[in-house]
Parts: C-alpha cells; sequence; structure tokens
C-alpha cells in the first residue's frame, strides 16, 4: 500500500521502533507542514493511505476530491475535528482513530506549572547573561491549583498538585465534579469561584463546539494578579484574543500555554510578552508516547489491508 505520512517536523517517525510495522509498504514522509491545497494534492495523488499526526493538516471536501486513490485516513490520537468525516464516508474512505496516553501531557503541564511559578526561563536566561538571582518565584505548597475539566489528565495533574501540598479545586460538567469528589477532591462553587480562587488554574476540556471560547475575557479578569493560568488542551477553549490582552492587563499576572490558534505558530504574539511562557505543542511529543500513538495507528493501516478494519469512524463507509 502507498501510505503518505506528513507534518513529520522531527523526522522521528522512521527512527520509531514501530516504524517497522509498515515493512512492505511504499512509504513517503514530509517533514514540514503545507496548507495550500494543490500543494497537499500533490503530495498525496498517490496515496492509498494517510496516516497523520494529530491535527497538523485538516482533511476537507475540496483536498479529498483531488484524491481519487485514497482508500484509508488513520489517525494518531482519537481527536478528528479537522477531518470532514461525511466527506470521507461519501468519498468512500475509511477513517480510524487510535488511543493515547494522558502521561506525556501532564508531565509538561506539571513542568510547566513549576518552571513558571519559579521563573526558571527568566533564572537560565539571566545566568547565562551574567546576573544572578534577577526574581523572586512563587511557590506551590499551601496554595490553590484550579483544574477546569477533570478527564484523564486533569485527574492526573490533580493528583500532582494533591502531592505537592496544594489545595485542589475542580470545575467542570457534572461527570467530571462527580468523579473529582469520588477521588476525595474539592469542587469549586462555579466557574466564577474557580477563576476567582485560583493561583493556578490549568484547562483540561476537549475542544469541541461546546467548549469552544468557554473561556471568555470576562473569566480571565477575576484571576489575581499573581495567577497563572496554563494551557495545554488547546487554544480554542480561550476566546479569541482574550488571553493576550488579559495577559496585557495583569489579570492573570502569567500563563504557560503550550497550543495556539494556528500551529505552528513561530508568530504567536504571546511569545513576545514577558509574562507568557510559550513551547511548542510538546504535550504529546515523547518517545513513549509517539511508540503508542504511531504503534496504534499502523497497526489500524494493517488491519485495513487484511479487511478487517479497526475503530472505525465512519462505520457506514463500509455499507
Amino acid at each position: 500500500m502507498k501510505i503518505v505520512i506528513p507534518d513529520d517536523y522531527q523526522d522521528a517517525v522512521r527512527h520509531l521502533d514501530c516504524f517497522q510495522k509498515l515493512q512492505g509498504h511504499d512509504v513517503k514522509i514530509y517533514h514540514d507542514t503545507v496548507t495550500d491545497i494543490e500543494t497537499l494534492a500533490e503530495r498525496f495523488q498517490d496515496a492509498e493511505a494517510l496516516v497523520l499526526i494529530r491535527e497538523r493538516t485538516p482533511i476537507t471536501e475540496p483536498l479529498l476530491v483531488r484524491l481519487p486513490r485514497l482508500r484509508l485516513i488513520s489517525q494518531t490520537g482519537r481527536g478528528a475535528a479537522h477531518i470532514d468525516l461525511a466527506a470521507c464516508t461519501r468519498h468512500g474512505i475509511a477513517v480510524t482513530a487510535g488511543g493515547g496516553s494522558p502521561y506525556a501531557t501532564a508531565e509538561l503541564t506539571w513542568g510547566l506549572i513549576l518552571a513558571a511559578m519559579r521563573r526558571l526561563p527568566q533564572e537560565i536566561n539571566a545566568l547565562k547573561a551574567g546576573k544572578w538571582q534577577t526574581t523572586l518565584g512563587i511557590g506551590l505548597h499551601g496554595r490553590t491549583l484550579g483544574i477546569f475539566g477533570y478527564g484523564n489528565i486533569g485527574s492526573l495533574v490533580a493528583s500532582y498538585g494533591r502531592a505537592f501540598g496544594m489545595r485542589v479545586l475542580i470545575w467542570g460538567r457534572e461527570g467530571s465534579l462527580s468523579r473529582a469528589q469520588r477521588d476525595g477532591f474539592e469542587t469549586a462553587a462555579g466557574k466564577e469561584a474557580l477563576f476567582q480562587e485560583a493561583d493556578v488554574l490549568s484547562l483540561h476540556l476537549k475542544l469541541t463546539e461546546g467548549t469552544r471560547g468557554i473561556v471568555t475575557a470576562t473569566d480571565l479578569a477575576l484571576m489575581k494578579p499573581t495567577a497563572l493560568l496554563v494551557n495545554t488542551s488547546r487554544a480554542g477553549l480561550i476566546e479569541h484574543g482574550a488571553l493576550l490582552r488579559a495577559l496585557q492587563a495583569g489579570r492573570p499576572g502569567f500563563a504557560a500555554v503550550d497550543v495556539y490558534e494556528k500551529e505552528p505558530a513561530p508568530h504567536d504574539p504571546l511569545l513576545s510578552l514577558p509574562n507568557a511562557l510559550c513551547t511548542p505543542h510538546l504535550g504529546y511529543v515523547e518517545k513513549d508516547s509517539y511508540e503508542l500513538l504511531f504503534g496504534a495507528a499502523f497497526d489500524q493501516v494493517q488491519a485495513f489491508v487484511e479487511g478487517k478494519p479497526l475503530h472505525l469512524l465512519n462505520p457506514d463507509v463500509q455499507q
């Protein structure tokens, strides 16, 4: 089978142990990201299968009509909002999705919290410039960690906060609140209280039409001028432009973000702010996580070749 893998920024895929699962197939890998339909259609024109790296390349109707040979899209991870599933079904293209692990993103989230609160990037850069102890960081013990969304990742981050001696405060949907209470965590009186009381507030929601823009400028304005907002989930959870304006106004005083409205994001305005710690969507970019994500995606390719597709997101395509 002719397989194309786009968006492998780091040239990582062919070095994974699980890449051996594609032996015998004709695999083409691209190491950059393009967005125009003409270039994508040219790159994908001979592909019978695409293995997509998360949501880096949108798959739309105008692109699909240019790809008559395409039979399968194997998605790394569960998220498929970037794929027009209805169009894929109309064109007879099966779409499969795998799972993932919450640990890599949860660990990065905690690393960002520690780095931002103790001002580690500023101190590291100052030391390299010949300076010594230029800031006064803020410790975590005894402070309030707000978790917005108590799913697989949010629950791990909450447990880290507990281990560090923080007061952990949860808000989310009814199911999240019930699970948090069963795990012995305090739940906020409401969304407003979560934003007002948190010294560190971390977002752990899936991006859906119901959660897009769920964090508003009004919410951010409720935060303390010493507080830190952390987003390792999706940029679209925050109202467009609201975080930039909030940081410029000083409420919250700091942010640590790993996700952006448009990625790659080398020119995002958040990067220019001294009170924003920015990383290039590294949450899932870790060796064990990649082995899990791509191993599942390659298994889905092989299962499709054998006529036994796994984890179809559009089962109607078989009818």
